[in-house]
């Protein structure tokens, strides 16, 4: 057992939404739960009354009732949640309509703004209506290729409320990275910034739209929130209208909010890409809207008077959580740009002047600002804030100790893990426990996780691989243009049957804790971010200069660090210049983060028998770690080329 870094005080356990739940489901369900352990417990082994109960105690909003909680409950992929219940996920988010602060939208360069509940319903209904208008229906995509500013929440919403489904790409992407994904689901309307602002630059977004349109000619579309300047010049985009002019003028009154099935989509998440194209996860907007109550309100204790931040681009799933906050009433924080400009605390000032009190970040984030000397618990009044969320890769033991010393001593330190494939957490946050030094508090209620040993059997206190024995609410309802799910059952239930691998090398400790080492598979975690080798090889290989190539994660300095080998075609060699050309190409193409710390030449890629680059093998060699599975490979000595590399020990 680690080190306990923070203990919640009896009076917090008792104000504490967790509580109060615990007090629910006794008086209710005839038990007499006094520990977190106990309810988690029953809520995997008493599946249904379980999220029965999360649906009552979060007052879930439906204009029909549901006939049964869940049936087919063994099969994983069978399982059907809320049978006959009708209801509207952006319903459920702007059930708050009064003048409270619902989004404050804070970007990097000085811009604020802020809405209120009443305020964004009526945003919301102007932007229903003008998307009605233009012919939207349940079912249509609309994607969003924006910063994370009120607009792109206004559209969602939209969107969500007749039905249609959203999805979005953060605006750093390059026109490749785009069209493997919007070019997939073929949205109707495309939401754009004009550009936006990173690190003191200012970056142009409608040149990329311009060349996007040129290649998915299902968007009859585009509108264009203005935010680098006033009034931008849309004359080169096909298609583009202003914001101002698209969303309706005046009142649009009431909004009639589509009443949908519970697995409605809702949204559509991308895979990293790590075997080609990224897949396009389907969400349903029950199982999304149930999950991120459950998480917002129980392992985050999110209440109304909360002030609730998640740094994050519209990309990842972390912004679909983050704005759920809404059905909460909270006031949700959006921030767009670096987050260490103008200065390395800026968000620690932000936090100051918001009054946030769930501030959320990556553990890269909470490593550079320690490397950067930020101390903010001496410089700015962190009153408000109660807890702090870390997510996208592990958060190390070094990074507990400096949030404890250097930001503030009393809050809950909660490292969450989950992901893309079920838009939520399979370990997170338990506000009325104890936090041990580098472990997640726990696993998520209602997620039956375990460690699986070699021999599929789970274990405790050991490293195993993360699974997910009992199917829950927020799987996917899907695969787009995958009817016969090949797609999605090679991606989770391809090793063990009719159990949720997620890829993950874990350790549930012996307190009831989760200890998460890195990925298991071959996707990428730089910064927190997935993201896939595929994205990357597409670029590299178009190149005359290079045959092959091959890319790992390597495990540096608290993150992971993006490492290229190369396999130079005959007579060219591997100059700072070509390495330049090499990393432009993948930032414009793919996006910065896929941009590698470490170019390489290698003589050799090694290959399995079936053809298959073997990432993981070499991933293990880098880091000291036996290869077991040698006899799969077609060429096992180019395994030598990758020993004791001088550049991969600075």
């Amino acid at each position: 057992m680690g080190e306990m870094m923070w203990q919640p005080s009896a009076e917090r356990v008792e104000q504490a939404n967790m509580t109060r739940y615990i007090g629910f489901v006794n008086q209710n369900y005839g038990k007499n739960f006094k520990t977190y352990d106990e309810l988690y417990d029953w809520s995997v082994t008493e599946t249904a009354d379980f999220w029965e109960s999360v649906w009552k105690f979060c007052g879930i909003t439906a204009s029909k009732p549901y006939d049964n909680v869940v049936t087919n409950l063994e099969e994983m992929l069978a399982a059907r949640w809320f049978n006959g219940a009708r209801l509207n996920f952006a319903e459920n988010l702007l059930r708050c309509r009064d003048d409270r602060t619902a989004l404050v939208f804070r970007g990097e360069a000085g811009h604020r703004a802020e809405i209120t509940y009443a305020g964004l319903y009526g945003q919301v209904a102007r932007m229903a209506k003008a998307m009605r208008d233009h012919g939207i229906k349940a079912g249509d995509r609309v994607a969003g290729f924006m910063p994370n500013m009120i607009e792109t929440v206004v559209a969602m919403l939209a969107a969500a409320s007749i039905g249609a489904v959203w999805s979005s790409c953060s605006p750093d992407f390059g026109i490749k990275g785009v069209l493997d994904r919007f070019g997939q689901i073929q949205p109707r309307i495309l939401f754009t910034a004009d550009g936006y602002f990173y690190n003191g630059k200012v970056i142009d977004s409608l040149s990329r739209v311009a060349g996007i349109l040129q290649e998915i000619d299902t968007i009859e579309k585009v509108v264009v929130v203005p935010y680098v300047s006033e009034s931008p010049d849309i004359g080169k985009v096909p298609k583009a209208q202003h914001y101002r002019s698209f969303i309706s003028p005046g009142p649009a009154g009431e909004i009639s909010f589509e009443q949908l099935p519970f697995n409605h989509p809702v949204y559509i998440m991308y895979s990293s890409g790590t075997t080609g194209v990224p897949k396009c996860i389907v969400h349903g907007a029950g199982g999304t809207l149930i999950q991120h109550l459950k998480e917002l309100v129980l392992h985050t204790d999110l209440k109304r008077e909360d002030v609730i931040f998640y740094f994050t681009t519209c990309g990842w799933m972390m912004w679909n959580w983050l704005v759920s906050s809404l059905a909460v009433g909270a006031t949700v924080v959006l921030y767009d740009g670096s987050p260490f400009h103008p200065q390395p605390d800026a968000l620690f000032k932000m936090a100051q002047d918001e009054k946030i009190t769930v501030f959320g970040t990556s553990a890269k984030y909470l490593a550079t600002a320690e490397k950067e000397g930020v101390k903010p618990a001496g410089k700015y009044d962190l009153g408000p804030l109660k807890a702090i969320l870390s997510t996208g890769s592990p958060l190390s033991a070094d990074s507990f100790e400096y949030v404890y010393r250097d930001i503030k001593k009393d809050l809950c330190l909660s490292s969450i893990s989950g992901g893309t494939d079920i838009i939520s957490c399979f370990a997170l946050g338990n506000p009325i426990g104890p936090v041990y030094k580098g472990e997640l508090q726990c696993r998520g209620l209602g997620m039956k996780v375990q460690s699986f040993d070699e021999s599929a059997r789970p274990v405790t206190g050991r490293k195993g691989e993360l699974v997910c024995v009992r199917a829950f609410p927020s799987m996917p309802v899907g695969f787009w243009n995958d009817p016969d799910m090949k797609k999605y059952r090679g991606s989770y239930f391809d090793v063990y049957e009719n159990v949720w691998r997620h890829g993950d090398f874990i350790e549930i400790t012996p307190n009831g804790g989760v200890i998460i080492y890195g990925r298991s598979d071959a996707t990428l975690n730089p910064g927190g971010v997935r993201i896939g080798t595929a994205e990357i090889y597409r670029q590299v290989e178009a190149m005359p200069e290079i045959l092959d190539s091959l890319v790992v994660g390597q495990d540096w300095d608290n993150d992971v660090r993006v490492v290229l080998f190369v396999k130079m075609a005959p007579g060219v060699e591997l100059t700072s210049d070509l390495a330049g050309k090499i990393r432009a190409l993948i930032r414009e193409n793919a996006s910065p983060r896929h941009v590698p710390a470490k170019i390489i030449s290698v003589k050799d890629i090694p290959y399995t028998i079936n053809g298959k680059k073997v990432e993981l093998a070499v991933r293990n060699i880098i880091h000291n770690r036996p290869v077991l599975n040698k006899d799969a490979l077609a060429n096992p000595e180019a395994l030598e080329y990758y020993k004791d590399i001088p550049e991969l020990q600075v």
